[in-house]
């Protein structure tokens, strides 16, 4: 009896630390630079804006250069603006390429090909304690 008692907790003790790990590596992926720009790519272009408050800093500024007018958006404007576009796919090509990286902060140059004109965004993207936030987005259209 007690042996049984020894392989069953040995298992749950096991068992539980499998648990914990996987779920550490879930939040690690979360904190990625890759992730913050995959999610946030993933919300412009195909309107899966779910994730994207959590990968954007309370501070982050969105600047938009419509000719000769700069528009400035906070996170919350940002974030409503995007819900009106949830699950909507944008008819382009989207790539991206890192600009500059180091242990602190990238910066992400985002090109949205459409038919009749090009929108560029420059993401800067910060390591904080909190994982990887996008800090900026500068928009502008060609």
């Amino acid at each position: 009896m007690k042996a049984l008692k020894t392989i069953i907790i040995a298992f749950c003790i096991t068992f539980s630390f499998g648990a914990f790990s996987k779920d550490d590596g879930a939040k690690d992926q979360k904190l990625s630079m890759n992730y913050a720009v995959q999610t946030y790519i993933d919300a412009i272009t195909q309107g899966k804006v779910k994730s994207l408050g959590e990968v954007l800093d309370n501070d982050v500024k969105f600047t938009m250069t419509q000719g000769e007018k700069i528009v400035n958006f906070n996170r919350n404007e940002m974030l409503n603006a995007l819900k009106g576009s949830e699950n909507i796919m944008q008819n382009c090509k989207t790539n991206y390429a890192v600009v500059e990286q180091n242990d602190s902060q990238s910066i992400v140059k985002v090109t949205m090909s459409y038919d009749v004109f090009t929108r560029i965004n420059y993401v800067t993207i910060t390591h904080t304690s909190k994982g990887w936030k996008i800090t900026n987005v500068s928009s502008v259209f060609n």
